[in-house]
């Protein structure tokens, strides 16, 4: 087990299946050793990919959470198998370079979106450009993100945002409860895309950026690329990969529809 590494979130149901993932490990000769397990729920899968990326091993998730939209349902009985016999996805993450009000840069990588959020009562006012190019000079609401395919169907979904393929070299954006221009429904772009968001009136309309977990506050400009350099190796169970799960999310009906 030298190259294999095991991390589970702190809480009971986690550290239960930890427990049952090391004995069944011991007691095999499993050989699968250059594998980051991780045992928890998306948000913990987040972390944990930003926080081993370094090591440039394949990341296999367990479910302990939610909806577990990243991870694999645990099947203790079939585990070592699963384990061994898996799909691979490939993503890159979105980088963020935000500037305060003082000035100060800070960077930050998100594998689902980067959220731009009022933080007062006042709404947001911002422009976004890609390149050289306005795709809105003004826009007023609570907020907007930028989000990759993996994230298309987090946050992103939950306003009303499209779902892109994972294939599909795009990146959404998309308004979150916009109040000017009422009817815009947010951009699909290139991820080849540079992304500039300033806002208009910092003084009096403060905003945060966040990168899935990592919040700057009182931010003034915002620069979001798609890292390229960076490229997390998610496995999934033969047939139920992340792909899978975007499908049945593009196919879904909502109840009451």
């Amino acid at each position: 087990m030298k190259n294999l590494i095991i991390v589970s979130d702190k809480n009971k149901k986690s550290e239960k299946i930890k427990s049952k993932v090391l004995k069944k490990i011991k007691n095999s000769q499993f050989r699968q050793k250059k594998l980051i397990i991780v045992i928890g729920g998306d948000g913990f899968m987040l972390q944990t990919l930003k926080k081993f990326h370094k090591y440039k091993k394949p990341f296999y998730g367990i479910n302990s959470g939610d909806y577990g939209f990243l991870m694999n349902k645990f099947n203790e009985k079939n585990l070592l198998k699963n384990i061994s016999k898996t799909d691979s996805i490939k993503i890159s993450p979105l980088q963020m370079i935000v500037k305060n009000k003082f000035n100060k840069i800070k960077k930050s990588i998100a594998i689902n979106e980067i959220s731009i959020l009022r933080q007062s009562r006042q709404a947001v006012s911002v422009s976004i450009k890609s390149g050289s190019n306005y795709l809105i000079k003004k826009l007023r609401g609570d907020g907007l993100l930028v989000c990759t395919p993996a994230g298309s169907t987090a946050y992103n979904l939950s306003v009303h945002g499209p779902i892109l393929n994972l294939n599909s070299n795009k990146l959404a954006i998309s308004p979150v409860s916009p109040f000017r221009p009422r009817r815009w429904k947010g951009k699909i772009v290139s991820n080849r895309s540079k992304i500039l968001i300033k806002n208009l009136n910092p003084k009096k309309r403060p905003i945060s950026a966040v990168a899935d977990n990592v919040e700057v506050r009182n931010a003034v400009e915002i620069k979001v690329s798609e890292k390229k350099e960076v490229i997390f190796n998610l496995l999934y169970n033969k047939n139920k990969s992340i792909e899978k799960k975007i499908k049945i999310e593009q196919l879904r009906k909502e109840v009451g529809r």
